[in-house]
């Protein structure tokens, strides 16, 4: 047999076969998980993000990102806080 055949052997073995763990063991949720015990309390699960892309010039991007740090912001607040104060929030 060639130099790594045998590796080769050993990795199409299912894993149960190798240890002798049986696959019944239990599985652990996430520690963000929310199951439907959470849901029927009312508890949402966080939304997923999306991004949100805007063209704009190369100097008003480098002057907008300089004037948020130096304000201790980031862009993405301030475009959040403007599209929210044009127009509102989802009812």
């Amino acid at each position: 047999m060639s130099k790594y055949g045998e590796l080769i052997k050993q990795a199409r073995i299912p894993e149960s076969q190798q240890n002798g763990k049986p696959d019944s063991q239990g599985t652990r949720q996430p520690d963000n998980y929310t199951g439907t015990a959470a849901l029927t309390q009312g508890i949402q699960p966080p939304e997923v993000e999306v991004n949100l892309c805007v063209k704009v010039p190369v100097s008003l991007r480098r002057h907008w990102s300089a004037e948020a740090k130096r304000q201790g912001t980031t862009m993405t607040a301030v475009i959040i806080e403007a599209l929210e104060a044009k127009f509102g929030k989802p009812d």
